[in-house]
């Protein structure tokens, strides 16, 4: 991660893209390594959505033509998305009945982000607001994870708001747009599966747990708008 984001900031593209390409692959090669074996239905899920978050990042590359690139990018991220919801979905009652106030933020985000980018979507506004949809369930439901889920969560929605923000929004500027994005990206990712990790018969070591999951309390490319996921 280090490479690629060194190379975000002062390497050449190329560097960057292909450091990009190993991200998700060695990250999921770590959820494996550390999971417990057999590896739980949920470890499972989560190298899923890893690996269509790898086809997200390198299969734009592969595509050209107008806006193709930015659908196939969308649509693997996705699929990725899906995947995460299906595989936190047993922890709702943990962040819809006992953390209710995390509802409302999420869907205040989600408002307020459609409401700047749809103006200026276009043609995209279908898949854009589907995928934001979706994002933000996967981030309301990772809060059924405890702070690793919830923390996780709510990197990646910022990691794919600022895409969503360059891609549409005329005027807007940030510096360092790439760096920040993947940062927020590989951030969330890691703690997203960490969150996992942590789940009671998950990890090779018992790790201490709060409980959420037993109920109780507690763009084309991404890196630019030439190549991003959209959230």
């Amino acid at each position: 991660m280090g490479v690629h984001l060194t190379a975000q900031l002062t390497g050449p593209p190329a560097l960057a893209d292909a450091s990009q390409w190993l991200l998700m692959p060695l990250l999921a090669l770590v959820v494996l390594g550390v999971a417990r074996r057999p590896h739980p239905r949920q470890v499972r899920l989560v190298v899923l959505a890893l690996g269509l978050s790898f086809l997200g990042d390198a299969a734009p590359d592969l595509v050209h033509g107008g806006d193709a690139p930015f659908l196939v990018m969308v649509g693997f991220f996705l699929a990725a998305q899906l995947v995460y919801v299906v595989a936190y979905a047993p922890h709702v009652r943990a962040c819809v009945l006992y953390r209710p106030r995390w509802l409302v933020p999420y869907a205040v985000a989600l408002v307020v982000l459609m409401g700047v980018v749809a103006p200026h979507a276009g043609g995209l506004l279908v898949p854009v607001a589907l995928y934001a949809g979706v994002l933000t369930a996967m981030a309301v439901l990772a809060t059924g994870l405890g702070r690793w889920g919830a923390l996780g969560g709510a990197v990646f929605l910022v990691s794919d708001s600022l895409i969503a923000l360059e891609a549409f929004v005329p005027g807007w500027s940030l510096p360092a747009q790439g760096f920040w994005v993947m940062s927020t990206y590989c951030v969330g990712q890691a703690l997203l599966a960490v969150a996992v990790l942590r789940l009671p018969d998950v990890g090779t070591q018992p790790m201490p747990w709060t409980g959420a999951a037993s109920g109780t309390p507690e763009p084309s490319r991404r890196g630019s708008v030439s190549g991003s996921v959209i959230g």
